[in-house]
């Protein structure tokens, strides 16, 4: 009995830490993705701080707060979630970390025009992948630019949900949509680069809001972690990714 106890123990420890090893745990809209995989090793080089981060809708990401997943530090891509989550007592008050831009892009250049409008009204597009929109911002704002130029219903049996903005850039890139409404972020990825995109400035902007839970238990690390978000590194690297 003793020796298949060592083994069980012995077993353990060779297994990998989970996920609540790291010494900050991060909901993070999906939008934000490349810009954070690039902020998060420059935050460990300079803190020493392990950071792991979770990436999906904000809708989702604030469902899970709600239900008391052990987030650290919330990266929304909206004012609203976080501001509700202050309201409600359950964090620290919001602060603007980045404000981004809806686009239409495709792999395929030559299906875009000079106009997103355009370049929907011209039949070239059969399938058009779009964020979830009731729970990610980005298909939000990508709906209410679709209303403003009154091609809402003529797009909307085109249109191929996804439960993310990264889903729907994914959506476009893999063939599943000849084009998505896709996060400008993206079009600074190796990916974005090879398609075709054109701005949709009727879309509003979206402001992403962040917070730090009430409930985390490294609420050091976590200020750490948003005094550097806004520091000179990080800023460069949300230039780089198209935010503002």
């Amino acid at each position: 009995m003793k020796r298949i106890s060592a083994l069980i123990l012995t077993l353990m420890l060779a297994l990998p830490l989970p996920a609540s090893a790291a010494d900050l745990m991060i909901a993070q809209a999906a939008n934000f993705m490349p810009a954070m995989k690039e902020i998060i090793p420059a935050f460990k080089k300079s803190s020493g701080i392990d950071v792991q981060a979770t990436y999906t809708s904000t809708g989702k990401l604030y469902a899970q707060i709600v239900n008391g997943a052990p987030f650290d530090v919330f990266l929304a891509a909206d004012e609203r979630r976080p501001q509700k989550l202050f309201s409600d007592g359950m964090v620290e008050n919001p602060f603007v970390y980045a404000k981004g831009k809806v686009v239409l892009w495709s792999k395929d250049k030559s299906k875009i025009e000079k106009s997103w409008q355009k370049t929907i009204m011209d039949g070239k597009l059969k399938k058009i992948s779009i964020a979830n929109i009731e729970t990610a911002p980005y298909g939000t704002a990508a709906m209410l630019a679709l209303q403003q130029a009154k091609l809402w219903d003529l797009v909307k049996p085109e249109l191929v949900y996804a439960q993310s903005i990264a889903q729907a850039f994914q959506f476009a890139s893999t063939g599943a949509a000849d084009a998505g409404f896709c996060a400008y972020s993206s079009m600074f990825t190796p990916t974005g680069k090879r398609g075709g995109f054109v701005v949709v400035k009727e879309a509003p902007p979206v402001i992403q809001a962040a917070c730090i839970l009430k409930s985390s238990e490294h609420k050091k690390e976590a200020r750490k972690f948003v005094e550097f978000l806004s520091g000179p590194e990080a800023t460069a690297i949300k230039k780089k990714y198209g935010y503002d």
